[in-house]
């Protein structure tokens, strides 16, 4: 099948991307291999240093299967010798601990059959970079770091921050870009795909093609998906992360948690819907937007209609489907607020009208009948300070409810 036009594939690769580097090169690549009918090369790389694949890890998969879909090669390297070293790119301290090969390799199987949730691994490339690594002797390493300077490591911004912080930076770390640039060589990339602090890497490969006297490759670089909170970087360790493998209503109850302003993100880096059907999605209701949005990516991830399951589910449990329009709403002063702006759990039942004494209050929250939120967390306590803010949601039981609303 013929390759599409230059102008076709450079539309699809530029979605959701934040920085092409150099891009200026992009489309005569994209125009040699159509007169050649050679298929680029497209690296991605990942360090099984964990087994969850979450959605900030299907970005650049995802444009890997874009590549895959305009007929170019896939090459995923496994970096079983890098992750044995661990990478620095955003941290602001070193790793506190370190694996053993044999359960690198573990968590390797495990990555790779997520991966093939994105990716066809049928049509893509597989290496390991222990291949190559492993064999080299003391003074192969030696000639690659001759290759690489201490004020171009201190350049990285993450170095630079923990440089100026007077944080420790080990030796070793500084062997993780020459080694992921040395990736880029025994494989010959032509694209190759990650976030943009991997700017520093990237470049680096390209010197290290240059001097080997191969083309260089072309750094496409996504921006970094926020989590759940939509302001940090989605990770496991933050907690804020939705793994591709998670149970679709789990899924579902965490896409519905998302702040409204990380929809267009989201939808932009996450799904292939086009960007007028997103606006629209958009202008309506948020609540509806999310839903679109889990259903579309449950059911990549899952068996077909797992989303519009989970989103029944979703909307019987926890949606409040019989919720009306105009939700009774209860003025808290904040006069009556302690300096955190809280209140006890059952005297804000009172004070919001849903219980008519401390004692009544006390017996519905004893027996689960006290919650908050859209997503109704259990108040687990009469005594439980509650932080009042405007706009949140107050069950008292299944069918009485309603919304705070502070007054001065």
């Amino acid at each position: 099948m013929p390759f599409p036009s230059v102008e076709e594939q450079l539309a699809i690769i530029r979605r959701g991307i934040e920085q092409i580097c150099p891009e200026e090169e992009l489309a005569a690549k994209l125009q040699k291999s159509r007169e050649t009918d050679t298929p680029l090369r497209i690296k991605y790389g990942i360090d099984p240093t964990g087994i969850d694949v979450h959605l900030g890890h299907t970005v650049p998969l995802k444009k890997m299967q874009q590549f895959q879909e305009l007929g170019h090669q896939a090459v995923i390297i496994i970096g079983n010798y890098t992750a044995l070293v661990g990478d620095p790119s955003g941290r602001d301290e070193a790793r506190s601990s370190r694996l053993s090969l044999e359960q690198i390799e573990v968590n390797a199987k495990d990555y790779l059959t997520q991966v093939g949730k994105v990716v066809d691994l049928n049509k893509a490339e597989v290496h390991r970079n222990g291949d190559w690594f492993a064999s080299l002797s003391l003074a192969d390493i030696l000639n690659l770091c001759n290759r690489v300077t201490v004020a171009q490591m201190l350049n990285r911004d993450d170095f630079a921050k923990r440089f100026r912080d007077e944080k420790p930076i080990y030796l070793h770390e500084c062997l993780y870009p020459v080694m992921q640039a040395q990736d880029s060589v025994e494989i010959k990339a032509d694209i190759e795909l990650g976030g943009t602090e991997q700017l520093f890497t990237f470049m680096l490969a390209r010197d290290f093609q240059r001097e080997v006297g191969l083309p260089q490759q072309i750094g496409v670089m996504s921006p970094i998906l926020v989590g759940l909170d939509g302001k940090l970087r989605m990770g496991k360790s933050l907690g804020n992360y939705i793994g591709i493998s998670e149970p679709p209503y789990e899924m579902m109850k965490k896409f519905m948690q998302l702040p409204d302003e990380v929809m267009r993100m989201y939808f932009e880096l996450l799904t292939t819907i086009p960007f007028e059907e997103i606006d629209t999605l958009l202008s309506g209701h948020p609540k509806d937007a999310k839903m679109t949005l889990a259903r579309s990516i449950i059911n990549e991830y899952h068996d077909a209609g797992a989303g519009d399951e989970a989103a029944s589910r979703w909307q019987d449990e926890i949606g409040g489907s019989a919720l009306p329009s105009d939700i009774p709403v209860a003025a808290i002063s904040r006069g009556d607020l302690d300096e955190d702006g809280c209140l006890p759990a059952s005297k804000l039942f009172v004070t919001a009208g849903l219980n008519s004494s401390n004692a009544e209050a006390r017996r519905l929250i004893a027996q689960g009948g006290g919650k908050l939120g859209e997503d109704k967390t259990k108040i687990e306590s009469f005594d439980q300070k509650i932080k009042v803010e405007d706009g949140l949601l107050l069950w008292a039981g299944k069918k009485k409810y309603c919304r705070l609303e502070l007054t001065e």
